[in-house]
């Protein structure tokens, strides 16, 4: 496969790229952080996102969506990521479609008309600790009646404080930190005993955690089949590694245009600073790291899109790789802009604080390097 976007992906591109940047530039992230947005995100926008048909991206066209791919939702994500556009479409659109496809048709029917017309937002709550750790997943699903009850707790569960929609990790059988026992759970917004605790994130975006003291839900609430959810969850995940890799390419390329800008505009000693050869090299490396993190990533967005059992692996290598490049391009950023860059009025900043969320979302560089020595066999 080359790793190239093919006419139709790069006429997506232009849509999108025009798009986010009119309607949800960097200044729109700094008016809902500065007015203490609740929500953390615009809806007209989502709205609009669906009108566009970008909310539909991996829904089958069977079903309402446009049936595209992954190629396609991280071409989106990368436009959102260089504008770091508030939107739930990672959660929803990529990560929570994805749990659909294997979810019956009733549940679909429920669910899927909401994301396609951008009034559902979903949620994935998975993490329980202060790591991405899905194995290690202890929020018990006790078997009550025709269905179960759910109880412990979940964190870093971005937009569960408002989801209309909550996929959910729970273990039915085994132990924390087995793959098997593992059963996925569709729990609809205001379930008695549920509760969420808003929090904000380094970015400004907002995530809860989640109490579930004896959640009922009934059997057609199950997402696959009881203790063997472990399968679509692992497609749920990959989904979303490669949609928040797809993401922080956009942040970090964002962040090297500022850079390469301020480069040639600031003067020092008579001199453009980008006429210093120490900087040059310093350029350079990024560039090349970029290059090779987003190679990566269209990478395991075509195999994905195959379904390519070797899609898993590459998926790791591109989270390990554009997690690493993206810190260096936020943090090359902040340095090379000088003093100026520490503060708040420079929007360098913002996307350092961005990246340092998407770092952490489905597993950071450590965790994920790690998965790649695994899967090799180490």
């Amino acid at each position: 496969m080359p790793l190239f976007h093919t006419e139709d992906q790069a006429m997506l591109k232009d849509m999108a790229g025009p798009f986010l940047a009119e309607q949800a530039p960097v200044k729109h992230l700094r008016g809902l952080r500065d007015s203490n947005d609740p929500t953390g995100f615009s809806r007209d926008l989502w709205k609009q996102f669906a009108e566009m048909g970008l909310t539909g991206v991996l829904a089958p066209e069977a079903e309402g969506g446009t049936g595209l791919g992954h190629v396609e939702a991280g071409i989106v994500l990368e436009e959102v990521g260089r504008n770091l556009s508030p939107s739930p479409f990672l959660a929803t659109a990529v990560a929570a479609v994805t749990a659909l496809k294997a979810a019956d048709p009733e549940l679909r029917g429920r669910f899927l008309p909401g994301i396609l017309a951008g009034e559902t937002v979903a949620a994935i709550a998975i993490d329980e600790g202060r790591k991405h750790r899905p194995a290690a997943t202890a929020l018990k699903a006790e078997r009550s009646g025709n269905g179960f009850r759910l109880t412990g707790t979940k964190q870093f569960v971005v937009q569960g404080h408002l989801a209309d929609l909550l996929i959910v990790a729970a273990r039915t059988s085994g132990e924390a930190g087995e793959e098997r026992g593992i059963t996925l759970f569709a729990v609809e917004k205001g379930a008695a005993g549920l509760s969420a605790e808003p929090v904000r994130l380094a970015d400004s975006s907002i995530a809860a955690r989640l109490d579930f003291d004896g959640v009922a839900v009934d059997a057609g609430a199950v997402i696959g089949e009881v203790d063997g959810g472990w399968a679509p969850l692992s497609r749920i995940l990959d989904a979303g590694r490669a949609g928040a890799a797809a993401e922080m390419l956009g942040v970090a390329g964002a962040a090297m245009d500022m850079t390469m800008d301020y480069l040639r505009q600031r003067k020092q000693f008579g001199r453009l600073i980008g006429e210093f050869q120490a900087l040059q090299h310093r350029a350079a490396q990024l560039y090349s790291e970029l290059e090779i993190a987003r190679a990566s990533v269209l990478k395991a967005q075509q195999l994905l899109d195959a379904g390519d059992p070797s899609a898993e692996l590459m998926v790791a290598v591109a989270k390990a790789k554009t997690g690493r490049a993206a810190a260096l391009a936020v943090q090359e950023g902040i340095q090379m802009h000088g003093g100026i860059g520490m503060t708040d009025e420079y929007d360098i900043g913002l996307y350092m604080k961005r990246h340092r969320v998407l770092e952490e979302f489905f597993g950071d560089a450590g965790f994920h390097a790690d998965r790649v020595a695994r899967l090799n066999g180490y």
